[in-house]
């Protein structure tokens, strides 16, 4: 794993090994602490690293602080020049990924959100595939069932609630396959381990909506937009049935990390022909020259490094 040489940490840019967090830190021992995973693109014809719709992300990402009582004076763009400035320190030439966190600081014991200490610290590190078989990926219905809004919010990415992703992706990695999906607790498909999901069925796009207990995801936005206004594609926000995927023409996850990923069989079942599909492969394509700004019209979720 490539790690940065530098952190954004307790206010300022210091050396990675110097950015550190107590045993004793409340978000250590709680998971109180919420985070966004955010990405740049390297392009090689401009020779330029891009920041991929960063302004959405901590939009989200503030939305996260005031469900978990952080505090804070960060707004959008400030936010947005502190990480221009750390990615600048250590002049990165590739795809990256990296993780702005709020987090609860005070030290010692305590199960409660109020009269906490909360601070903020940001790290890079060199991109990686999330799922390797990104364009066929074979996956399975969990055991698991999502978090639900009222146990703790599955729109909010709180660190404590993915011990429920982490559950349900080694349990389907273990048992030989590459993802999971998972139900919420209506018995609806919410979403993968860490993504959004999409399937087409007679033509139309269909993804859950955001009152089915999934992340309001940045690439989800992104996929949706670009459906409509360029491939000129019904796009349907509503619940989907389990079996529903079973019949499925096309399946994909969609997210930061795992990008657009074809899933090509469910439980054994082949999805569609059993091979990545015509939307799932021009999606695909749209949002990979989205993020590496090659999409003059959409020029405006890319900031420039």
């Amino acid at each position: 794993m490539d790690l940065s040489k530098h952190a954004y940490f307790e206010g300022k840019i210091v050396p990675l090994s110097e950015a550190k967090i107590s045993i004793a830190a409340h978000a250590f021992l709680y998971g109180t602490s919420i985070f966004g995973g955010m990405r740049a693109f390297w392009n090689e014809e401009k020779q330029r690293l891009f920041v991929f719709r960063p302004y959405d992300h901590f939009r989200r990402l503030l939305h996260s602080a005031k469900m978990m009582s952080i505090k804070t004076e960060y707004d959008e763009e400030s936010l947005i020049q502190v990480t221009l400035d750390l990615l600048r320190t250590d002049n990165w030439k590739q795809d990256i990924y990296f993780r702005p966190t709020f987090y609860k600081a005070d030290l010692g014991i305590g199960v409660r959100l109020h009269d906490v200490k909360d601070d903020f610290s940001i790290f890079v590190m060199g991109y990686e595939k999330y799922v390797k078989n990104d364009t066929s990926a074979h996956v399975t219905f969990s055991s698991w069932r999502r978090v639900d809004d009222n146990v703790i919010p599955a729109r909010a990415k709180v660190a404590g609630a993915y011990v429920n992703s982490a559950l349900i992706k080694s349990d389907a990695v273990q048992a030989g396959f590459d993802e999971a999906l998972v139900l919420d607790h209506n018995g609806h498909v919410s979403e993968g381990s860490a993504m959004n999901i999409f399937m087409v069925r007679d033509g139309a796009l269909v993804t859950p909506p955001i009152t089915d207990n999934i992340l309001e995801g940045i690439t989800r936005r992104t996929v949706i937009e670009l459906a409509r206004r360029e491939l000129g594609i019904d796009v349907v926000e509503r619940s989907i049935d389990r079996t529903e995927v079973y019949i499925a023409e096309e399946m994909f996850f969609a997210g930061t990390a795992a990008g657009v990923t074809g899933i090509t069989k469910v439980d054994h079942r082949p999805v569609g022909r059993g091979v990545m599909g015509p939307v799932t492969t021009q999606l695909r394509a749209l949002v990979d020259d989205a993020v590496r700004a090659k999409l003059p019209k959409y020029e405006h979720w890319n900031v420039a490094v």
